[in-house]
């Protein structure tokens, strides 16, 4: 039985890496730059890479927990920045307000302006078959968090 919590473990720490690595491709091949909730809802995955790299070593028992955890943490980010890219509530001052216009060149290096981030959190940047990219996170961390669980009661 423990393979068999490993090897969940490891199917689910994969698909926070393919998570991450298409967030990468999207941020530098397609150039869609993150926002601040888009950076949030990476570190869960890191995190549960590491946790399954772990999980190989030690077993899963506790660490499969922590990683549905993680997932749940990055899905509850996700569901939030949903809600605030289709106006269901107000996302974040530092990253749903402002603009750089007005602003000269030199403003954007001085550090006594304050200059609000160039990415918005209250805006879809990519969506496929009306979901953004943050509620597809959503979705896809809800579904490793049920693999984390499995190779946590298998541990």
């Amino acid at each position: 039985m423990r393979a068999e919590g490993r090897l969940l473990a490891l199917v689910a720490g994969s698909g926070s890496a393919i998570l991450l690595g298409a967030a990468f491709a999207f941020e530098h091949l397609g150039g869609l730059f993150p926002c601040e909730l888009c950076l949030w809802q990476r570190w869960p995955h890191a995190v549960a890479v590491l946790l399954a790299l772990l999980a190989l070593i030690f077993g899963t028992r506790v660490l499969g927990w922590l990683g549905a955890l993680a997932m749940l943490v990055t899905a509850g980010i996700a569901l939030f920045h949903t809600g605030v890219e289709y106006g269901w509530w107000e996302g974040l001052a530092a990253c749903s307000g402002g603009s750089l216009s007005g602003l000269a060149a030199g403003d954007l290096l001085n550090p006594d302006i304050a200059v609000a981030n160039p990415v918005r959190c209250d805006t879809v940047a990519w969506e496929f078959l009306s979901l953004s990219m943050a509620s597809w996170n959503g979705i896809a961390s809800l579904l490793l968090a049920f693999f984390w669980v499995a190779a946590a009661r298998r541990g």
